[in-house]
């Protein structure tokens, strides 16, 4: 047997486990985020998620900042209404204007609000969270449409970016939390990845 042959089956055949790994097996670098990390990344996610969630209470509740009491939805107020109503520019402002205070749209988009909110907090289902709040965050975008520089009556949009504006920042971040595991740190990630057992697109 030739060395390279000898030493391929030893490199197979000997799996490292117990206190050796540290010793035997180095991960790439960058291939584990550090502890510090992983903090961090936990700061990260409850701050996001409480970004949506007070949107969410905000809004049904009024509690007088972006919401005044009387527009409250509990007080019958539209969560939709005064931003599609708004919508003057983009391939969709007349969809999206017609929208404006539909019952359906405004459960939508506070389901989505809360959903995602309390999933970031917790710290579990971050998959799901990621595409529905992706997905309101790409509705956001069009209806607002940082392309254009005029609206359909010739005033400027006060867009500073054409491409790149928060709601694809906040889209960014909901997708690389979900794909680092955030939850595992501060969360129930680890408690929730068990419950659902073989059915990863919970995580």
């Amino acid at each position: 047997m030739s060395f390279q042959n000898q030493a391929k089956k030893t490199e197979t055949s000997q799996p490292v486990t117990g206190h050796s790994a540290p010793e035997t097996v180095v991960p790439p670098r960058g291939a584990l985020i550090t502890a510090t990390a992983a903090r961090l990344t936990a700061v990260l996610r409850i701050a996001i998620g409480f970004v949506f969630l007070w949107a969410f209470l905000d809004k049904t509740f009024g509690f007088g900042y972006t919401t005044p009491p009387a527009r409250a939805w509990i007080h019958g107020g539209s969560p939709t209404a005064g931003f599609l109503r708004k919508v003057d520019v983009g391939p969709l402002a007349g969809a999206m204007r017609s929208w404006a205070g539909a019952p359906w749209a405004d459960w939508l988009f506070m389901i989505g609000m809360a959903g995602v909110g309390v999933a970031l907090l917790l710290g579990i289902g971050l998959r799901i969270a990621a595409v529905a709040g992706s997905a309101m965050m790409m509705l956001m975008w069009i209806a607002e449409w940082p392309p254009a520089k005029a609206t359909q009556t010739g005033q400027a949009t006060g867009s500073s970016n054409p491409i790149i504006d928060s709601h694809v920042i906040y889209a960014l971040v909901l997708i690389t939390l979900a794909a680092l595991y955030a939850g595992n740190t501060w969360g129930l990630g680890r408690w929730w990845s068990r419950l659902i057992g073989k059915n990863r697109w919970l995580v």
